[in-house]
Protein backbone atom coordinates (compact mmCIF):
# COMPACT_ATOMS: atom_id res chain seq x y z
CA UNK A 1 0.00 0.00 0.00
CA UNK A 2 1.75 3.07 -1.04
CA UNK A 3 -0.53 6.41 -1.81
CA UNK A 4 -0.07 7.99 -5.26
CA UNK A 5 -2.45 7.55 -8.26
CA UNK A 6 -0.50 6.70 -11.21
CA UNK A 7 1.45 3.16 -11.57
CA UNK A 8 4.93 3.73 -10.31
CA UNK A 9 5.31 0.21 -9.50
CA UNK A 10 6.00 0.48 -13.29
CA UNK A 11 9.28 1.00 -12.71
CA UNK A 12 10.20 -2.15 -11.44
CA UNK A 13 12.84 -3.97 -13.32
CA UNK A 14 12.20 -5.98 -16.08
CA UNK A 15 12.98 -9.26 -13.77
CA UNK A 16 9.96 -8.21 -11.67
CA UNK A 17 7.68 -7.50 -14.76
CA UNK A 18 8.49 -11.44 -15.83
CA UNK A 19 7.45 -13.09 -12.79
CA UNK A 20 4.33 -14.35 -13.14
CA UNK A 21 0.95 -14.93 -10.43
CA UNK A 22 2.16 -18.48 -9.14
CA UNK A 23 5.68 -16.98 -8.40
CA UNK A 24 4.36 -14.18 -6.39
CA UNK A 25 1.48 -16.19 -4.77
CA UNK A 26 3.79 -18.54 -3.52
CA UNK A 27 6.03 -15.79 -1.93
CA UNK A 28 2.72 -14.12 -0.31
CA UNK A 29 2.02 -17.54 0.88
CA UNK A 30 5.78 -18.23 2.72
CA UNK A 31 5.72 -14.80 4.17
CA UNK A 32 1.75 -15.63 5.99
CA UNK A 33 3.19 -18.28 6.93
CA UNK A 34 6.23 -17.14 8.60
CA UNK A 35 4.58 -14.55 10.24
CA UNK A 36 1.85 -16.99 11.79
CA UNK A 37 5.37 -19.38 13.00
CA UNK A 38 6.37 -15.68 14.84
CA UNK A 39 2.97 -14.87 16.41
CA UNK A 40 3.06 -18.58 17.82
CA UNK A 41 6.32 -18.01 19.30
CA UNK A 42 5.81 -15.11 20.54
CA UNK A 43 1.93 -14.41 21.06
CA UNK A 44 2.22 -11.43 22.68
CA UNK A 45 4.37 -9.60 20.07
CA UNK A 46 0.93 -8.28 19.32
CA UNK A 47 -0.50 -7.71 15.15
CA UNK A 48 1.48 -6.23 12.43
CA UNK A 49 -1.09 -3.74 11.36
CA UNK A 50 1.70 -1.62 8.85
CA UNK A 51 2.48 -2.25 5.75
CA UNK A 52 6.05 -4.30 5.57
CA UNK A 53 8.79 -1.66 4.24
CA UNK A 54 10.30 -4.21 1.95
CA UNK A 55 7.84 -6.57 1.27
CA UNK A 56 9.30 -9.24 -1.36
CA UNK A 57 6.06 -9.88 -3.79
CA UNK A 58 5.84 -5.88 -4.15
CA UNK A 59 8.77 -5.58 -6.29
CA UNK A 60 9.26 -2.32 -6.54
CA UNK A 61 8.95 -1.47 -2.70
CA UNK A 62 12.75 -3.24 -2.51
CA UNK A 63 14.02 -0.97 -4.74
CA UNK A 64 12.49 1.87 -3.06
CA UNK A 65 12.39 1.30 0.48
CA UNK A 66 14.03 3.78 3.19
CA UNK A 67 17.47 2.12 4.26
CA UNK A 68 18.17 4.29 7.14
CA UNK A 69 16.90 5.01 10.63
CA UNK A 70 14.38 7.82 10.81
CA UNK A 71 15.66 11.44 12.09
CA UNK A 72 13.65 13.51 14.15
CA UNK A 73 13.46 16.85 12.42
CA UNK A 74 11.61 19.64 14.07
CA UNK A 75 8.64 20.94 11.64
CA UNK A 76 9.07 24.83 10.68
CA UNK A 77 6.48 26.79 11.94
CA UNK A 78 4.34 27.09 8.64
CA UNK A 79 4.11 23.30 8.51
CA UNK A 80 2.09 23.55 12.03
CA UNK A 81 0.12 26.44 11.43
CA UNK A 82 -0.89 25.52 7.92
CA UNK A 83 -2.86 24.29 6.12
CA UNK A 84 -5.69 25.29 8.01
CA UNK A 85 -8.98 24.56 6.69
CA UNK A 86 -12.74 25.45 7.12
CA UNK A 87 -15.97 25.06 6.67
CA UNK A 88 -15.90 28.19 3.72
CA UNK A 89 -12.58 26.42 2.12
CA UNK A 90 -14.31 23.35 1.77
CA UNK A 91 -17.43 23.32 -0.81
CA UNK A 92 -19.86 20.54 -0.11
CA UNK A 93 -20.14 19.78 -3.38
CA UNK A 94 -16.90 18.70 -3.32
CA UNK A 95 -17.83 15.56 -1.79
CA UNK A 96 -19.45 14.46 -4.75
CA UNK A 97 -17.60 13.09 -7.26
CA UNK A 98 -20.80 12.66 -10.32
CA UNK A 99 -21.54 16.02 -10.44
CA UNK A 100 -19.87 19.13 -12.04
CA UNK A 101 -19.29 18.18 -15.91
CA UNK A 102 -21.59 17.71 -18.78
CA UNK A 103 -22.91 14.03 -18.42
CA UNK A 104 -23.27 11.60 -15.92
CA UNK A 105 -20.22 9.19 -15.30
CA UNK A 106 -20.15 5.87 -16.55
CA UNK A 107 -20.51 3.33 -13.69
CA UNK A 108 -22.02 2.10 -10.59
CA UNK A 109 -23.03 5.03 -8.19
CA UNK A 110 -22.20 4.54 -4.91
CA UNK A 111 -22.16 6.43 -1.34
CA UNK A 112 -19.04 5.93 0.93
CA UNK A 113 -19.58 7.29 4.70
CA UNK A 114 -18.32 6.33 7.68
CA UNK A 115 -17.22 7.79 11.16
CA UNK A 116 -13.82 8.85 11.81
CA UNK A 117 -12.92 8.32 15.53
CA UNK A 118 -9.46 7.96 18.00
CA UNK A 119 -8.80 5.32 20.28
CA UNK A 120 -11.15 5.75 22.78
CA UNK A 121 -14.31 6.23 20.25
CA UNK A 122 -14.46 9.86 20.63
CA UNK A 123 -15.19 11.83 16.78
CA UNK A 124 -12.93 13.46 15.22
CA UNK A 125 -14.36 16.50 14.18
CA UNK A 126 -13.97 18.69 11.31
CA UNK A 127 -11.12 16.52 9.69
CA UNK A 128 -10.56 17.13 6.30
CA UNK A 129 -10.99 14.25 4.28
CA UNK A 130 -9.63 13.32 0.60
CA UNK A 131 -10.49 10.74 -1.93
CA UNK A 132 -8.56 9.87 -4.90
CA UNK A 133 -9.56 6.79 -7.11
CA UNK A 134 -9.56 5.28 -10.73
CA UNK A 135 -13.09 5.54 -12.96
CA UNK A 136 -15.21 2.60 -13.48
CA UNK A 137 -12.83 1.06 -16.14
CA UNK A 138 -10.14 1.06 -13.35
CA UNK A 139 -7.97 4.62 -15.32
CA UNK A 140 -6.58 7.50 -13.53
CA UNK A 141 -6.78 11.01 -15.33
CA UNK A 142 -2.86 10.78 -14.85
CA UNK A 143 0.05 11.16 -17.21
CA UNK A 144 1.44 7.87 -16.10
CA UNK A 145 -1.55 5.79 -16.79
CA UNK A 146 -1.92 4.50 -20.23
CA UNK A 147 -2.90 1.26 -20.40
CA UNK A 148 -5.72 0.82 -23.05
CA UNK A 149 -9.23 1.36 -20.64
CA UNK A 150 -11.05 4.12 -21.92
CA UNK A 151 -11.17 7.77 -19.64
CA UNK A 152 -14.74 9.09 -18.58
CA UNK A 153 -14.85 13.02 -19.22
CA UNK A 154 -17.41 13.06 -16.93
CA UNK A 155 -15.40 11.76 -13.88
CA UNK A 156 -11.94 13.42 -12.40
CA UNK A 157 -12.07 10.46 -9.53
CA UNK A 158 -11.11 13.40 -6.46
CA UNK A 159 -12.57 14.63 -3.78
CA UNK A 160 -12.81 15.99 -0.21
CA UNK A 161 -15.44 17.11 2.53
CA UNK A 162 -15.11 17.47 6.22
CA UNK A 163 -16.12 15.25 8.90
CA UNK A 164 -19.09 16.28 10.75
CA UNK A 165 -20.17 17.43 14.65
CA UNK A 166 -20.23 13.34 15.00
CA UNK A 167 -16.94 12.61 12.99
CA UNK A 168 -18.54 11.18 10.19
CA UNK A 169 -17.64 11.90 6.22
CA UNK A 170 -19.69 11.16 3.43
CA UNK A 171 -18.80 11.25 -0.33
CA UNK A 172 -20.99 10.18 -3.59
CA UNK A 173 -18.69 8.53 -6.21
CA UNK A 174 -18.77 5.83 -8.87
CA UNK A 175 -17.64 2.50 -8.04
CA UNK A 176 -13.60 2.14 -9.50
CA UNK A 177 -12.76 -0.71 -11.17
CA UNK A 178 -9.23 -3.04 -11.27
CA UNK A 179 -6.44 -1.98 -12.86
CA UNK A 180 -3.15 -3.41 -14.59
CA UNK A 181 -0.20 -2.73 -12.14
CA UNK A 182 2.85 -4.45 -13.80
CA UNK A 183 4.58 -5.80 -10.73
CA UNK A 184 4.33 -9.21 -12.38
CA UNK A 185 2.89 -10.86 -15.11
CA UNK A 186 -0.73 -10.12 -15.22
CA UNK A 187 -0.53 -8.27 -12.44
CA UNK A 188 -4.27 -6.13 -11.19
CA UNK A 189 -4.75 -4.16 -7.89
CA UNK A 190 -8.01 -5.00 -6.51
CA UNK A 191 -10.48 -2.04 -6.84
CA UNK A 192 -9.81 0.73 -3.60
CA UNK A 193 -9.97 4.21 -2.61
CA UNK A 194 -7.45 6.13 -1.86
CA UNK A 195 -8.27 8.25 1.84
CA UNK A 196 -5.80 10.98 2.71
CA UNK A 197 -6.88 12.68 6.18
CA UNK A 198 -4.84 15.54 7.44
CA UNK A 199 -5.60 16.20 11.15
CA UNK A 200 -4.87 19.74 12.33
CA UNK A 201 -1.24 20.46 10.98
CA UNK A 202 0.18 19.44 7.23
CA UNK A 203 2.62 17.31 9.50
CA UNK A 204 0.17 14.88 10.43
CA UNK A 205 -1.36 13.77 7.36
CA UNK A 206 -2.48 9.70 7.00
CA UNK A 207 -2.88 8.32 3.76
CA UNK A 208 -4.52 4.80 3.68
CA UNK A 209 -6.55 2.71 0.60
CA UNK A 210 -10.23 1.41 0.88
CA UNK A 211 -10.91 -1.95 -0.69
CA UNK A 212 -14.46 -3.79 -1.37
CA UNK A 213 -16.11 -6.47 0.15
CA UNK A 214 -15.54 -9.88 -1.63
CA UNK A 215 -12.70 -8.89 -3.99
CA UNK A 216 -11.42 -11.79 -5.66
CA UNK A 217 -7.97 -10.11 -6.42
CA UNK A 218 -7.32 -9.93 -2.26
CA UNK A 219 -5.13 -12.88 -2.47
CA UNK A 220 -2.94 -12.12 -5.25
CA UNK A 221 -1.90 -8.22 -4.77
CA UNK A 222 1.39 -7.89 -2.81
CA UNK A 223 0.12 -4.57 -1.36
CA UNK A 224 -3.17 -5.73 0.08
CA UNK A 225 -1.17 -8.63 1.20
CA UNK A 226 2.01 -6.67 2.68
CA UNK A 227 0.07 -6.29 5.67
CA UNK A 228 0.78 -9.65 7.01
CA UNK A 229 -2.19 -9.81 9.48
CA UNK A 230 -5.55 -10.95 8.51
CA UNK A 231 -7.38 -8.57 11.26
CA UNK A 232 -5.68 -5.69 10.18
CA UNK A 233 -6.02 -6.05 6.48
CA UNK A 234 -9.74 -6.56 7.26
CA UNK A 235 -10.22 -2.85 8.83
CA UNK A 236 -9.22 -1.93 5.07
CA UNK A 237 -12.39 -3.53 3.55
CA UNK A 238 -15.45 -1.46 3.58
CA UNK A 239 -18.84 -3.46 4.22
CA UNK A 240 -22.21 -2.95 2.26
CA UNK A 241 -25.50 -1.12 4.18
CA UNK A 242 -28.56 -1.61 2.60
CA UNK A 243 -29.26 1.67 5.02
CA UNK A 244 -26.29 3.54 3.02
CA UNK A 245 -28.20 2.64 -0.29
CA UNK A 246 -30.82 4.89 -1.68
CA UNK A 247 -33.61 3.48 -3.81
CA UNK A 248 -33.31 3.23 -7.65
CA UNK A 249 -30.42 5.94 -7.12
CA UNK A 250 -27.09 4.21 -5.81
CA UNK A 251 -25.90 1.29 -3.09
CA UNK A 252 -23.79 2.52 -0.21
CA UNK A 253 -20.86 1.03 1.96
CA UNK A 254 -19.36 2.51 5.06
CA UNK A 255 -16.09 2.34 6.38
CA UNK A 256 -15.07 3.48 9.91
CA UNK A 257 -11.50 5.03 10.47
CA UNK A 258 -9.81 4.67 13.42
CA UNK A 259 -6.76 7.10 14.11
CA UNK A 260 -4.96 5.31 17.46
CA UNK A 261 -5.21 2.72 19.42
CA UNK A 262 -4.61 -1.15 18.99
CA UNK A 263 -7.72 -0.90 16.70
CA UNK A 264 -6.47 1.73 14.57
CA UNK A 265 -7.29 1.76 10.73
CA UNK A 266 -3.83 0.40 8.85
CA UNK A 267 -2.11 3.56 6.89
CA UNK A 268 1.39 3.85 4.37
CA UNK A 269 3.66 4.13 5.83
CA UNK A 270 7.43 6.06 4.75
CA UNK A 271 8.12 9.50 4.08
CA UNK A 272 6.62 9.68 1.11
CA UNK A 273 2.91 10.73 1.00
CA UNK A 274 2.69 12.57 -2.75
CA UNK A 275 -1.00 12.25 -3.35
CA UNK A 276 0.29 11.83 -7.06
CA UNK A 277 2.00 9.29 -6.87
CA UNK A 278 -0.11 6.32 -5.70
CA UNK A 279 -1.13 2.92 -6.82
Amino acid sequence: MTPTAGRSGREASSDAAASTQEQISVEIAELAQAYERERTADPGAGERTKPLLDYGPYRSSLLRHPTFEPQLVDPEGVELLAPVFGHREVDPLEADLTIGHAGEPVGERIVVTGRISDADGRPVRDQLVEIWQANAAGRYIHQRDQHPAPLDPNFVGVGRCLTDADGVYRFTTIKPGPYPWRNHLNAWRPAHIHFSLFGTEFTQRLVTQMYFPGDPLFPLDPIYQSIVDQKARDRLVARYDHEVSRPEWCTGYRWDVVLTGTHRTPTEPGPDRDAKASR
